[in-house]
């Protein structure tokens, strides 16, 4: 039975390594760092007690499902024999695992499965003889876990994985064993983009015009026409209203809608707003679609909150469909490919109808 699930390990990761190769710019930069505790239950053919451990594994996001995480770990236990015997049993694990990521959301659950090494340390000693030895060996481990995201640079990852590999034990040498352990640890990110936000302000419309131009700005302007006052496009960085992959509001994003609700109220002639999310074409189609959807609604939910009529407001999301900067230069990778892409990142709040204003 252990055999097969050895099996099993290593045609998933094989298939997820051949599967992945194509999506390294969906999450350029989004490394992260993982230090934990463990606790280790033993296989009962080691003849140990039930054991603590530390970890430290290297990950990266490298498409909209899928993690890699690196690093190796060691736990000891003492010996368990009952008989007046002595000693501990160590176990050092160095391997490679795949995450598959149920979400994005702060709340990640996900599957697991890896390969590596192990170093199992039998190290006991029975009536003045040794017992047991010291094995190096493969190692596979499947699991379940979940990350949990406390911001954009921390978070909190747990998982149950079930470990095998071969040992010297007591009664048997090169034996399959298997240890199950519970791992607790600290996400911390780094090496993720630079969040730049970007704010231009068109052009007021010009006087001669009866109907203002409906460009995209970065901040409200008043209109130069001489006539009532109207609603003007604005269009704000999605970076400045959300943590990169996020779609909950940072308070900088609050702020800037604070002032676009304002300019709502002020101006009840329009009847109806569009609340449009955009991305950039980094990650599938779905995802962004999604991704678009979730930030328009944030947007809306926000504005309503702060007095507008929900019943002006209809909120859409156009994912990737609609870009302003297309960085067709192959040689952009990494955090200049998604830098150049930024201002594509982007919400727009406009006037869908509005009704005719009289100038004066």
């Amino acid at each position: 039975m252990k055999k097969n699930i050895v099996n099993i390990a290593l045609m998933a990761v094989f298939s997820l390594v051949s599967t992945q190769s194509v999506a390294e710019e969906a999450y350029s930069g989004s490394w992260y760092a993982l230090p934990g505790i463990s606790y280790m239950n033993t296989d009962s053919d080691l003849d140990a007690d039930n054991g603590y451990g530390a970890s430290l594994r290297f990950g990266k996001q490298i498409s909209d499902h899928w993690d890699v995480q690196a690093g190796g770990s060691y736990a000891r236990a003492n010996e368990d024999l009952g008989q007046g015997g002595s000693g501990k049993y160590k176990q050092t694990l160095i391997g490679v695992d795949a995450l598959y990521m149920m979400s994005r959301d702060k709340l990640r659950p996900f599957l697991l499965v890896g390969l590596g090494a192990a170093r199992n340390n039998v190290d006991y000693k029975l009536a003045g003889s040794s017992v047991g030895g010291s094995q190096t060996s493969w190692m596979a481990n499947v699991g379940a876990g979940v990350q949990y995201s406390i911001n954009d640079r921390f978070g909190i990852q747990a998982d149950v994985r079930h470990v095998l590999s071969e040992a010297d034990t007591v009664n048997r040498n090169d034996k399959v064993v298997g240890n199950t352990y519970v791992n607790i640890g600290a996400i911390f990110n780094f090496g993720a983009p630079v969040q730049v936000a970007v704010a231009e302000s068109t052009l007021p419309a010009p006087a001669a015009t009866a109907e203002p131009a409906e460009k995209a700005s970065e901040m409200v302007v008043p209109t130069a026409v001489v006539c009532k006052p109207t609603f003007e496009t604005i269009t704000v960085s999605a970076e400045k209203l959300f943590g990169f992959d996020k779609y909950d509001l940072k308070y900088d994003g609050k702020v800037e809608l604070d002032a676009a609700a304002q300019k709502l109220i002020e101006n009840a002639d329009v009847d109806l707003v569009l609340v449009t999310g955009h991305t950039d074409r980094i990650g599938s189609n779905a995802y962004n679609q999604k991704l678009s959807e979730r930030r328009a609604n944030t947007v809306k939910e926000y504005l309503i909150s702060q007095g507008v009529d929900a019943s002006r407001l209809k909120a859409v999301g156009k994912g990737e469909s609609e870009p302003v900067a297309a960085c067709k230069d192959k040689s952009l990778k990494g955090d200049k490919l998604i830098e150049c892409l930024q201002p594509n990142r982007r919400v727009v709040i406009s006037a869908e109808k509005q009704r005719e204003n009289a100038c004066k």
